[in-house]
């Protein structure tokens, strides 16, 4: 099933909205809520970092490459009116430790296996945007048993062309660069944001991470022959003017998980849930409530 869904957003909004993606804990308050207390669980001997809230099933958000648990700001509340949720800086992002290590999808899928269990998760509706999504789609084909529901979010992880010299930017021109494919309206993407989102970068320190992931994807990891083995109920959330992960994959996504559902936001780049987040909010929601 394919839904398109479009909707008219103040300019304030937006920048609002960007200001996330910039790691700026500020923009979230910004939108009428504060993060809670941030936590840190040990997993395999590293410290992860996380935050919740909420109570009743448990649903865990999962950022992409150089993202951070604050990249579901937008998104937090709304969700832990009705869940227990989860957001984490995964292994080698955030305020997570980042250790000296390969960085595969397998190392992020046990790693997601060892959060769970030091927080007596048994079984969880996993929701991830872009590595984030590749990450929740290993991990539910690997632990089928501990997944719930799966919500994949312009996610990667099928074989095809990304453009991987631009994912590592050390410049505040290659920032621009960046986020000018990530978001829709390329007016948004100021000189204070793109300054906003350089700092932040150079402040978390997660270069070395980012370097190792991207080595990491000249290898067989790819999960296209993994997508039949899918039966978690899964619904994959799409921008239309994705500049990093063409459209076309959600098909993909969509027609390869047995009865997956596909949601196209139209005007909308990769990061629905800071660019579209009113209406990602209530087309997660209302999958939950099925």
């Amino acid at each position: 099933m394919k839904l398109t869904r479009t909707a008219n957003r103040s300019l304030r909004t937006f920048h609002t909205a960007i200001l996330i993606v910039a790691l700026s804990v500020a923009g979230f308050g910004q939108m009428g809520g504060s993060l809670p207390p941030e936590k840190t669980t040990a997993v395999y001997g590293q410290n992860i970092h996380y935050i919740e809230a909420g109570e009743g099933p448990a649903v865990i958000l999962l950022h992409g490459l150089g993202g951070t648990k604050e990249h579901w700001g937008a998104n937090f509340a709304a969700l832990a009116s009705k869940y227990h949720v989860y957001a984490l800086d995964q292994l080698g992002f955030g305020h997570s430790d980042k250790p000296l290590t390969d960085y595969k999808i397998a190392t992020w899928t046990d790693f997601l296996q060892g959060f769970m269990q030091s927080q007596n998760i048994p079984k969880a509706t996993v929701v991830g945007n872009s590595l984030g999504g590749w990450i929740a789609l290993d991990f539910t084909a690997t632990h089928p048993e501990m997944v719930d529901k799966l919500v994949l979010v312009d996610a990667a992880g099928l074989a095809g062309e990304i453009p991987i010299d631009l994912l590592h930017p050390s410049s505040m021109a290659a920032w621009r660069t960046l986020l000018e494919l990530i978001f829709y309206d390329k007016k948004i993407v100021t000189d204070d944001v793109v300054r906003q989102a350089f700092t932040d970068r150079l402040r978390n320190n997660d270069g070395y991470t980012i370097e190792r992931t991207l080595a990491g994807f000249a290898r067989p990891q790819f999960e296209d022959d993994k997508l039949k083995s899918i039966h978690a109920p899964t619904l994959v959330v799409w921008g239309r003017n994705d500049g990093l992960i063409s459209v076309d994959h959600a098909e993909k996504f969509g027609s390869g998980i047995p009865g997956a559902e596909v949601v196209v936001f139209e005007q909308c780049g990769h990061v629905p849930q800071i660019e579209k987040p009113e209406e990602f909010n209530r087309a997660l929601l209302e999958f939950l409530g099925k």
